[in-house]
């Protein structure tokens, strides 16, 4: 019997959830715990204005829905589709 290639969908929403918890995974693997603002720093503190997602220059990760591009979310089903 030949075997069926499955091949599942991942909607846009499924995507752009994928990306933004790799970015956050990203950043938090320096080290440092405030990439976005709704992290909380070690002490429990929500860490707001002093995350990397809101000082300008540096790191930028990607921490809401409307950060995450339409070519972004492109890149991500072609990479998938060729492995």
């Amino acid at each position: 019997m030949p075997k069926r290639k499955v091949e599942a969908t991942l909607t846009a929403a499924a995507i752009v959830a994928i990306l933004i918890k790799a970015s956050r995974d990203q950043y938090h693997a320096t080290g440092k715990p405030c990439a976005c603002p709704d992290d909380l720093i070690r002490n429990g503190r929500s860490c707001g204005a002093r995350s990397a997602y809101s000082r300008p220059g540096g790191a930028a990760p990607i921490c809401y829905p409307h950060d995450v591009t339409s070519a972004m979310i492109d890149a991500y089903r072609q990479r998938v589709a060729s492995r």
